[in-house]
């Protein structure tokens, strides 16, 4: 090498620190994770990324949407813990360490 930075052709992710890379996804479309996922396992392939973290939402919040009147923002087409699974589980990461984390009901306080 000689040392000059590798160029990433990938998306800018989130947040990046340490080889950890941080994507948030809460209502976007759910083509979204296949981009996310991509860039984990292109940037673990270039030895640049350790782990990638996605956090979003659980797909039972939708019924709290629905009922605070926001449902046709948040549809079901749009990013969530059921369409990322399966894209997961598919192999989208190809191979590159996860960490998951939801935020659902639980996290939902109506008094605050």
């Amino acid at each position: 090498m000689d040392g000059k930075p590798i160029p990433i052709p990938t998306h800018k992710i989130d947040n990046f620190k340490n080889g950890v890379g941080l994507e948030v996804e809460w209502n976007n479309k759910t083509e979204f994770y296949d981009r996310d996922l991509n860039n984990f396992r292109l940037l673990k392939d270039l030895r640049v990324l350790s782990v990638g973290v996605v956090i979003t939402r659980l797909s039972e919040l939708q019924e709290l949407f629905d009922s605070l009147g926001k449902g046709a923002s948040y549809g079901p087409s749009t990013t969530h813990w059921n369409k990322l699974i399966p894209k997961v589980n598919g192999g989208g990461a190809g191979g590159c360490p996860l960490l998951l984390i939801e935020i659902g009901m639980r996290c939902y306080d109506p008094d605050s």
